[in-house]
């Protein structure tokens, strides 16, 4: 019985039925064939732009391969009359449920694409993302990696490092080192800003263009405040902010200045006999 029923269908569906699967072996040659040029000039024309990590460019080539392999399957299904519309609904619905699961993940993963794309930072950078400080060592799909300036890796998400406020220190060419420094009230206030002015200058790294600023910040009880500032590359900053402190102590020293003191009001009370 089985016999006869496959030899009726041969008979009557054969001929059909085998150029189906002929024309779904061609398509699925020639449409493996497309897919993979598509892919290549995409990936070509992204690496051409410069713009995009070379990690980043093979993840989104395989997700792009993956995805038109899905609809060259479905278009082959419908070449044996599978209806393809309830295969389809499957797939949105575990797309849903996995999107829902994962969205956290999914949401750094998104924030990692543009962070790739746009570049506010890079590899090597000093930056400010997601509350973190320190040098960027690695920028991942999903999270970025930080080394703080006391040797502490730190992992921030891209999600929290793209929607918070970035501060990129290595962008510019140099950046500015704020200092304070007080004078004790009746020092000559000029004479103290030009000896500062000299000191700060010989300091190593310091930039010659701007010249560092050294000017009257505010006035307190103890004397006038001065802001000592000067201008040098993001990798000496710390260096130059310590040696600037040095520079004022010992020009004061050299000077002969005296410490700041808070004044001190002494009021005599009349005692009643």
């Amino acid at each position: 019985m089985n016999t006869e029923v496959i030899w009726n269908f041969i008979v009557t569906e054969g001929a059909d039925f085998g150029l189906k699967v002929l024309g779904a072996i061609a398509a699925w040659i020639i449409g493996r064939w497309l897919i993979g040029i598509a892919v290549r000039l995409i990936g070509v024309t992204m690496e051409r732009g410069g713009k995009i990590d070379m990690t980043l460019i093979r993840y989104l080539k395989s997700i792009l391969s993956v995805l038109l392999t899905v609809v060259l399957i479905m278009a082959i299904l419908d070449i044996f009359g599978i209806r393809t519309t309830s295969f389809a609904a499957l797939l949105a619905g575990a797309g849903l449920a996995i999107g829902a699961a994962w969205s956290g993940m999914l949401a750094n993963f998104a924030a990692g694409i543009f962070l790739q794309v746009l570049r506010p930072y890079k590899v090597g950078d000093f930056i400010s993302a997601g509350g973190v400080t320190g040098t960027v060592k690695e920028l991942g799909l999903f999270a970025t990696t930080i080394l703080t300036p006391d040797n502490v890796t730190t992992i921030v998400g891209n999600n929290k490092a793209f929607g918070d406020n970035i501060q990129n220190y290595s962008t510019e060419a140099f950046r500015r080192v704020d200092c304070v420094a007080k004078v004790a009230n009746g020092v000559d206030v000029a004479d103290a800003m030009q000896r500062l002015r000299t000191a700060v200058a010989t300091i190593p790294n310091v930039k010659d263009s701007p010249a560092p600023d050294v000017d009257i910040l505010q006035f307190t009880p103890e004397g006038p405040l001065l802001c000592v500032r000067p201008y040098t590359h993001t990798d000496h900053y710390w260096q130059v902010y310590f040696d600037t402190h040095k520079a004022i102590v010992s020009t004061f020293g050299a000077a002969g200045y005296p410490v700041p003191e808070t004044p001190v009001l002494h009021r005599t009370v009349a005692v009643a006999a």
